[in-house]
């Protein structure tokens, strides 16, 4: 990897690494055109992408059993470490959990209230590798939130990767579906004569399934529009070059398209970065890896100062930020927008992937500008309850007219005036009886 420095970059190499989008674009029509299938003709066109699309011919869409027969049949060690992951991940999610409240404003008792979603769909991925991680990342927190059923919808295979299974089993999901891509989107926010109807989709996926959550958002809520996923490291001269390196290639071993960067006001740390990286790709998909790795979205960024440093990782908004530097609490404070941060040499963002306790399904794509990732909230709606004594509908009564009036809106303003009337009405009663 090549060191560039930040200051020198191009408005085309800013681009390339500050704009980074899902990749939707170029397949909306075809992802259209699947969804609009499986909306009108349920398992048939299920069952026809199966075999187009994943080479497997699917008999029952409903594996839900298998979930559970997995559990039993998987190694005990991996078993062990689903369930310890899944303890991890659940005891964090727990403290999410609102309490609804109530409270006096001057007569006005004012509060809210949260209730779990009915049904949600999670989305987990699978084919070329497996994710039992986000199994558990996707349907314990809506467990947790208290949602009644949580349907799951993974790609089909002649053998179903069993640690997906055990996990879906383990974080309590109520039916499993082996149906993949954009058509399991589409099924999950329309409903098949087998896949019952949702109504909200989350979870991570490649860009058909990202394009499906967009095609179907009018229909169905979603989380978010996702892309490849990505990682900044920021660092100062303390870091050790070698743990740097070995967090961008984690991540670069995601996808060919995943975004990698770190940047630093160390030139010598740079250096050994770039240097690192170069030497520590291997293995099954170092191609994978490589190809992130070279792209414009990715590389060993030097900045004139630890100030533009920052700068730099605010613009960037990462979905991971990884915080390699003496003074991590102080840089995090000057950092808003990331969707998971991990302080200090020994937090790799792979130990939030897996086991840590928070959620790994996070905004990609600058998406931390404005959002959070995947919560208890998700899964949750809430409800404002406001309840006026009559004297506190007077104190309030004048500003609410006058308002209601300016917008032309007499109506709202007779509401409050009638009731007030009769207030007074009922008042001077009161005061008559006791004369």
């Amino acid at each position: 990897m090549d060191v560039r420095a930040v200051a020198d970059l191009s408005p085309d190499e800013r681009r390339a690494v500050f704009e980074r989008d899902a990749g939707i674009d170029d397949i909306e029509g075809d992802v259209a055109e699947i969804v609009e299938r499986v909306r009108t003709e349920g398992d048939v066109a299920l069952r026809e992408f199966a075999e187009e699309f994943d080479e497997t011919t699917v008999g029952s869409l409903d594996v839900t059993d298998a979930a559970e027969r997995a559990y039993d049949e998987i190694d005990a060690g991996l078993r062990e470490a689903i369930e310890t992951a899944a303890e991890n991940i659940r005891e964090f999610h727990e403290r999410q959990v609102p309490e609804d409240w109530r409270e006096d404003f001057d007569g006005r008792e004012l509060g809210r209230r949260y209730r779990p979603i009915d049904r949600v769909g999670a989305y987990v991925p699978g084919g070329a590798a497996a994710y039992p991680s986000s199994a558990l990342m996707t349907v314990i927190p809506a467990k947790v939130a208290g949602v009644e059923t949580v349907a799951v919808a993974t790609p089909p295979a002649d053998e179903i990767n069993p640690a997906t299974l055990a996990a879906l089993h383990v974080a309590g999901a109520d039916e499993v579906y082996q149906v993949g891509g954009a058509q399991a989107v589409a099924a999950l926010a329309y409903g098949t004569e087998s896949v019952s109807r949702v109504q909200k989709v989350v979870g991570p996926g490649n860009r058909w399934v990202t394009a499906a959550k967009a095609a179907v958002r009018n229909d169905c809520a979603i989380d978010f529009l996702a892309g490849p996923s990505e990682v900044c490291v920021l660092a100062d001269g303390t870091a050790d070059p070698a743990f740097v390196a070995a967090d961008l290639i984690a991540q670069a071993e995601h996808d060919a398209n995943a975004s990698a960067v770190a940047v630093t006001a160390d030139e010598d740390l740079a250096e050994a970065v770039a240097a690192a990286v170069e030497a520590g790709i291997e293995g099954e998909r170092a191609e994978t890896i490589r190809k992130a790795l070279e792209s414009d979205a990715s590389g060993v960024f030097l900045a004139r100062s630890m100030p533009e440093a920052v700068l730099f990782c605010e613009e960037y908004a990462a979905e991971h930020l990884s915080i390699q530097a003496d003074e991590d609490e102080a840089l995090l404070d000057r950092i808003s927008s990331a969707g998971s941060a991990f302080l200090g040499p020994y937090s790799p963002v792979a130990a939030g992937d897996y086991a840590a306790g928070p959620n790994h399904v996070l905004p990609t794509g600058g998406g931390a500008r404005v959002a959070g990732g995947l919560s208890v909230e998700t899964f949750l709606r809430s409800t404002t309850v406001q309840r006026l004594s009559a004297d506190a509908l007077d104190d309030i009564g004048e500003t609410v007219e006058t308002l209601a009036r300016a917008e032309g809106l007499d109506a709202h303003a007779e509401s409050v005036a009638i009731r007030l009337r009769e207030h007074e009405s009922e008042m001077e009663n009161d005061e008559r009886l006791r004369e």
